[in-house]
């Protein structure tokens, strides 16, 4: 099971600030024990969203590009973590070590699992999907 562990910005994050080094060193040593525990696929935190950009569709599917920043902060993503593990509890486990995301403030982290293929009825757009999947792998080996 993959689950995105998703930490959500904050005034400071949107405003460009890095955190400070003792929390930098919290995050290593928690992102060491993933790796060491063989459970962490990906990790990465995020520019400020006025770096950023959505695309919005309308009913028609007509795309419209829509510069940053975002005014609802805590909706925004600061940054994440992707997992593999063996069940919903050792995520919530994982989650829980995780250091404060921010620094002398309220913050959270939302845990989301990640569809796998095998949870769709198969199909042809699944089987490429599959192929893809397979293409992707074997271009990073």
């Amino acid at each position: 099971m993959r689950f995105m562990m998703i930490v959500k910005a904050s005034k400071d994050s949107e405003a460009g600030k890095m955190p400070g080094a003792s929390l930098l060193a919290a995050m290593n040593r928690y992102n060491q024990e993933l790796m060491k525990a063989g459970v962490l696929l990906d990790l990465s935190g995020l520019h400020p969203s006025s770096k950023g950009f959505k695309v919005r569709y309308s009913a028609d599917g007509q795309p419209t590009v829509i510069d940053g920043p975002f005014a609802e902060t805590k909706e925004l993503v600061g940054g994440y973590w992707i997992i593999k593990v063996n069940s919903r509890e050792e995520a919530v486990e994982w989650a829980r070590r995780a250091p404060a995301p921010h620094e002398n403030q309220e913050c959270e982290i939302e845990v989301r699992q990640i569809f796998e293929l095998s949870e769709f009825e198969p199909n042809e757009a699944i089987d490429q999907a599959r192929e893809l999947g397979k293409q992707l792998h074997n271009s990073k080996t």
